[in-house]
């Protein structure tokens, strides 16, 4: 799992049918300081993020997870809030 921040909301007029009613959202990976590293990502949603929260978030098989795998193909799943920026630990 990886830090990101959720950045904005991602809208898709063709998608899957597995996908029909699921969040996409642009996520923006975090080092441990809380700064901005890489390029910004789209995740599906599984929690009810919302823009400006800070997430989790997981890529490949496990990314899936949270779905019923055979039926929703993702790569790229937000799969926890953070709910304080102080619980995240910083060197």
């Amino acid at each position: 799992m990886q830090l990101a921040r959720v950045i904005g909301t991602v809208v898709s007029t063709i998608k899957n049918e597995a996908l029909a009613g699921r969040k996409f959202l642009l996520v923006q990976t975090l080092d441990a300081d809380l700064k901005d590293k890489g390029q910004p990502q789209i995740a599906l949603d599984s929690v009810g993020a919302g823009v400006g929260e800070l997430v989790f978030w997981c890529r490949g098989k496990e990314a899936s997870f949270p779905f019923k795998r055979d039926e929703t193909p993702t790569d790229c799943t937000i799969v926890g809030i953070v709910d304080s920026e102080a619980h995240v630990f910083q060197q």
